[in-house]
């Protein structure tokens, strides 16, 4: 426990006389290192969870949350299991979907392409947010028609306009365990933008019927996907339902089709942390500079007061104070700059990109325009907690140092 006198003389010692103010200045250099490391870190983790939030957005613009399909990767009586996967609480829609894979040629232009088949009564009401058509109607996708809808950068390569006709060349396996090639033609009747580059260059939209035809699979599908009320709860619905159902399904949600990507902005995330945090570091260890002076700068002063009976934990806790009182305001200014600037992002890099007459995200190059912010408590509180404790141990070692000055030897020639 601090006492009085102890908390009077370490905050009086944050005062520097005349003959010290090199000690005061680096006493000020240490809080303003403290605050910008702290603002930093909580702006730049605020900055990656917006752009992690705008990711899995897009990634799920033209996705479902999760998906049951049977262990074969195929549903007999796909009719009864949307029943099922609908009467779950945590289950907002759901929808039947064929999955191929092939290529897709336009005159001499041929293209990688995944081709989802899916039914536009329950596509509508599968996503989120509705899918961002530029040209055309999911409703186009009729059974037989044999229409097609394309991401945006995919329509380009191949140079397509709406009602041009593509070829898609599709593997179907047939009895032998071979693969059979064949080519079906389809016409351009729509196109999508999901502003993510994995959907526009790679993405093809089919009436479920005709995949099913395509694939021979007859009644069958290859899944059926569902949407969750809440986004970060389809891990556990997919869980439920699987048990539900008993053996022989399979369930996959968002968080493992996407892995690498969130995975990588986990990294991201870390890496950025530790360089950032590099600075705090910096703010800590001149904080212990400046105590070091001072300590040498109050040796007399430490020897009167253990000559009038202030004992060594005494002297500790004089100066852990002082580094204390430099270090939590350092983390208290820190916390509030950083929340002020991670929540006006929005406003903020606007006004530089116009100062500075450039744009920091161009859309020609990037996807995302502009710059997300997403605050989470939680991140600042654990920046908070570990600035404090690490201000804090930077004022041991000079306070040890400083209960160690021996009264004798100092006030000897005084």
């Amino acid at each position: 426990m601090i006492h009085a006198v102890e908390l009077f003389v370490g905050l009086r010692y944050l005062r520097a006389k005349r003959r010290t103010r090199f000690v005061s200045f680096i006493t000020l250099i240490s809080l303003a290192g403290i605050a910008l490391g702290v603002a930093a870190l909580i702006v730049i983790l605020s900055v990656m969870n917006g752009f992690e939030g705008e990711l899995r957005s897009r990634l799920l613009s033209m996705s479902a949350h999760g998906s049951i399909t049977g262990s074969d990767g195929l549903t007999d009586d796909w009719r009864g299991l949307l029943a099922t996967v609908s009467e779950h609480s945590g289950v907002a829609a759901a929808a039947p979907v064929v999955h191929m894979e092939g290529m897709i040629r336009s005159g001499r232009e041929l293209r990688a392409v995944r081709v989802n088949g899916v039914e536009p009564r329950y596509e509508e009401s599968l996503p989120a947010t509705p899918i961002n058509l530029v040209v055309g109607d999911l409703g186009s996708l009729m059974p037989g028609a044999r229409n097609i809808i394309l991401g945006r950068v995919l329509a380009l390569d191949l140079g397509l306009r709406l009602g041009d006709g593509v070829v898609l060349l599709i593997p179907r396996p047939v009895g032998d365990g071979t693969m059979q090639p064949l080519l079906e033609r389809f016409v351009l009747s729509g196109v999508f933008d999901a502003g993510l580059a994995d959907h526009d260059r790679s993405l093809a939209l089919v009436n479920t019927d005709d995949a099913a035809a395509i694939m021979r699979l007859g009644d069958k599908r290859t899944a059926v996907r569902f949407r969750a009320h809440d986004v970060m709860a389809a891990p556990t619905i997919s869980s439920e339902i699987i048990a539900t159902l008993g053996d022989g399904w399979v369930g996959s949600d968002w968080t493992k089709e996407n892995a690498s990507y969130f995975r990588a902005i986990r990294l991201e995330k870390m890496m950025m942390s530790l360089m950032l945090s590099l600075i705090i570091g910096v703010a800590a260890f001149n904080i212990v500079a400046s105590l070091v002076m001072v300590v040498t700068d109050k040796t007399n002063d430490i020897a009167i007061l253990r000559t009038l009976g202030m004992r060594a934990n005494g002297v500790v806790k004089v100066f852990f104070v002082q580094g204390a009182v430099i270090g939590w305001a350092g983390v208290l200014i820190g916390v509030m700059l950083g929340i002020v600037v991670a929540v006006n992002v929005p406003v903020i890099v606007p006004f530089i990109e116009q100062a500075l007459g450039f744009q920091i995200m161009p859309g020609d190059v990037y996807y995302v325009t502009q710059i997300p912010s997403e605050l989470e408590m939680a991140d600042v509180m654990t920046i908070a907690i570990a600035a404090f404790v690490l201000t804090s141990l930077a004022t041991l070692y000079p306070a040890r140092r400083a209960a160690h000055v021996n009264p004798a030897v100092a006030l000897r020639y005084e």
